[in-house]
């Protein structure tokens, strides 16, 4: 295999990945789709020999070419206005795509990460979104680490403004998603995680989301899922929706769909003997956290 050829297929394996950073940086599928282009053309003409870890250069590149992308949009945005008030629309070329958009990251969010500035759109998706630290964020915004950390702050206390259950709105807790939505999600997780597809299955997913395995279920994980031919381990703990749905991409398992002290969840039970379950919590819509259990003592688990 050529380099050409090597470098090709390592970057389709990051190209889910780096869409959903571009898409969720530009509002845009289209414009997304332009991103990652460009990242691919950055890529075929660099050395990357001394790169140690080619999935975090090919973000740093993505997230660079999006906040360029992002910032001439800012400097066009008179004319933006000047297009949606004479045709009705927002001057974006992919409505099918921004509807997708919607979807995985909620419409009162999409409208106010439009709202923010292109370093602290930047700041919040790369930070809140993917779990990329602060230290590299800030050499793509060109600041320091905490000037970087503040600037994810404030954009993520204005999301949470405008969120319904944010401190200008209601309370809600997991008692509000209905059991019909909680079994919605745990499919759409499910099916997410067998097609492969990375998008999808963090759009289940809370940005803060923590998948912890007790020590049973870590020593027994090669058992429990496999990833193509081979054994994948079972963590004690993962934090953030990036890394969750990393873990989970493209398992080759099968665990039944089941009520778990009465709440949606996942058992994986050969022979219809529950040997694991998968506890899902749930807020506002989306997946906050799995408990990987092989310590099934005391557990109502009734497999559907």
């Amino acid at each position: 295999m050529s380099e050409q050829d090597w470098l090709a297929e390592r970057f389709e394996s990051d190209r889910a990945r780096l869409r959903a950073v571009a898409h969720r940086m530009l509002g845009s599928s289209a414009e997304a789709e332009d991103a990652v282009q460009e990242t691919w053309i950055r890529l075929s003409r660099s050395d990357v020999g001394a790169v140690e870890n080619l999935s975090n250069w090919l973000t740093t590149v993505v997230a660079r070419v999006s906040l360029n992308m992002l910032q001439a949009r800012k400097t066009r945005r008179e004319d933006l206005v000047e297009t949606a008030d004479a045709d009705g629309t927002d001057g974006r070329a992919d409505p099918e795509g921004e509807a997708l958009l919607a979807d995985s990251v909620g419409v009162a969010m999409l409208v106010v990460l439009d709202r923010l500035t292109p370093a602290e759109r930047l700041a919040f998706v790369l930070h809140d979104m993917f779990a990329v630290p602060f230290a590299e964020i800030a050499n793509i915004v060109d600041r320091s680490p905490a000037a970087t950390r503040q600037l994810a702050s404030r954009a993520r206390r204005r999301v949470q403004r405008s969120r319904p259950d944010g401190p200008d709105g209601p309370e809600t807790d997991d008692a509000d998603t209905s059991q019909v939505t909680k079994s919605d999600l745990v499919r759409a997780f499910l099916d997410a995680s067998r097609r492969g597809d990375f998008e999808s299955l963090l759009a289940t997913l809370d940005p803060d989301i923590v998948v912890r395995a007790d020590q049973p279920a870590v020593q027994m994980g090669a058992a429990v899922t496999t990833r193509g031919t081979g054994p994948m381990t079972v963590e004690p703990e993962i934090r953030g929706a990036d890394a969750v749905g990393r873990a989970f991409t493209g398992l080759s398992w099968a665990p039944r769909l089941a009520l778990i002290e009465g709440v949606a969840g996942l058992a994986w039970a050969p022979g219809d003997e529950p040997r694991v379950a998968f506890r899902f919590t749930f807020d506002d819509g989306r997946i906050t956290a799995i408990d990987i259990q092989a310590d099934l003592s005391g557990l109502d688990i009734a497999l559907c």
